[in-house]
């Protein structure tokens, strides 16, 4: 299937930039070129040889032609222009497929993230090669529908922690850096909307790779936020439970599976001491739902590690 972009510049730098970082940008044009800034500055300052590679997601503004104008003023920025409206999710796949550098950092283009500590995070990986990944984990909540967000977030935060088996304290900031070759097989992975970086969370988590948080300040953002409540809240809880049942489907599954069979044992000791040698219907059908639902376990998890990555 082809991919929705064109390359519309390329970049007046080293072949093999040591950091790559994927800019989604759809609609931003009045602070975009005020975040590339930033950007720059802070990598050109921190002595790491890197890329920016700008996508533009088929912005309805003059967001691209913000970036062609100032593209001469960034040697180190390559620019993308999508034809169709792709998704962060799949800006952030398509951008570190095609990344040259080592270390791929994802962020956002409307001056939430404190995109100055970049070379932190690249430097957390650079000394300590046990990690694999570094989020940005924010220690604050400024997007729209706060009141909303914020328990909804914590209920599925808690929920991705309890199928993941650890503690997550950001599960989907938009702002973290990790090592290309250990995110390569997990990138097919990824949807293409807002819990694109959830998918990324939980595929490092439940395949053993080291994962440190990083507190950051998280600040409003400019212009119009993307999020919506419902659609995405739904999506992420999916999400969530669909990365768990990819890897590790015994943790979804085989609890429910278990209740359900002791519920089914517990009544029939009950039914035979009410009645004796009688089982009721409904005592039988929550038995074998019992089973059924363990055994679908028990097969996805051989499916799981029977497969080939």
């Amino acid at each position: 299937m082809s991919t929705p972009e064109t390359p519309e510049s390329e970049p007046a730098v080293d072949a093999t930039p040591y950091v790559t970082i994927v800019l989604p940008c759809y609609n931003e044009q009045d602070h975009v070129i005020d975040e590339v800034e930033r950007i720059c500055e802070a990598m050109d300052g921190s002595g790491y040889t890197y890329e920016l590679v700008a996508v533009d997601d088929c912005s309805t503004d003059q967001t691209l032609a913000r970036l062609q104008e100032a593209a001469p003023r960034f040697p180190n920025m390559r620019i993308r222009a999508f034809h169709r409206n792709g998704g962060s999710g799949t800006v952030r796949r398509i951008g570190t497929q095609e990344a040259r550098g080592e270390i791929v950092v994802w962020t956002d283009a409307d001056m939430t993230y404190p995109n100055e500590r970049i070379p932190e995070l690249v430097q957390i990986l650079e000394k300590d090669p046990t990690i694999d990944q570094v989020v940005g984990a924010r220690t604050t909540e400024e997007g729209s529908h706060k009141f909303l967000r914020v328990p909804a977030k914590l209920v599925i935060r808690k929920i991705a922690e309890l199928l993941a088996g650890q503690k997550i304290p950001d599960l989907n900031s938009g702002l973290r850096a990790f090592r290309k070759s250990v995110a390569r097989p997990y990138l097919r992975l990824l949807p293409p909307g807002f819990s694109c970086v959830t998918t990324i969370t939980l595929s490092f988590l439940s395949n053993q790779h080291d994962v440190y948080y990083l507190p950051i300040e998280y600040s409003k953002r400019a212009g119009k936020s993307k999020f919506s409540f419902v659609s995405d809240a739904y999506r992420y809880i999916l999400q969530v439970l669909r990365m768990v049942m990819y890897f590790n489907p015994l943790k979804v599954l085989m609890p429910p599976a278990i209740w359900l069979v002791g519920i089914g044992l517990a009544k029939g000791v009950y039914d035979n001491i009410k009645t004796p040698f009688y089982l009721a219907n409904n005592t039988i059908i929550i038995f074998v739902t019992g089973l059924l639902i363990g055994s679908l376990a028990l097969l996805a998890d051989l499916i799981v590690r029977s497969r080939s990555e």
